[in-house]
């Protein structure tokens, strides 16, 4: 079980979510590069909820966050479809290119956090090379 912060009561779910993740990550030695990341002029192309390092690695993190009073038997990582994706790498690869990083190794992740929140927890799954 992951604790959910506490102070961020005003924060909708998946904020949260992405709060939790941020600090499961930096526990791992991740660097967080930007949170909720996404390009500001034109057609808009998506948003990366986490760019990160690992190492000399850039990681594109996708979090999904579902409470257990949402009802239903499905996995929050069910919601990361092909649509998802294909928005997914088009805003990882105008991240690479706007920060000239069209080199870098880099890879696609997903957190995913299961919350209870009358217990202020989670259960969080670190998925790694979403796209394999």
């Amino acid at each position: 079980m992951f604790k959910l912060n506490t102070n961020k009561i005003n924060l909708s779910i998946g904020a949260r979510g992405e709060k939790a993740a941020v600090t499961y990550l930096k526990k791992l030695n991740y660097t967080i590069l930007e949170t909720n990341f996404c390009n500001k002029t034109g057609r808009r192309l998506g948003e990366i909820d986490i760019v990160a390092k690992e190492g000399e690695e850039i990681v594109f993190i996708e979090v999904k966050t579902r409470t257990i009073s949402s009802g239903g038997s499905f996995l929050p990582e069910e919601n990361i479809n092909r649509s998802k994706l294909y928005k997914l790498n088009k805003a990882a690869v105008f991240y690479l290119s706007k920060k000239q990083l069209l080199d870098a190794t880099y890879r696609f992740d997903a957190v995913t956090l299961i919350a209870d929140l009358k217990e202020n927890s989670a259960t969080l799954r670190h998925i790694k090379n979403i796209f394999i």
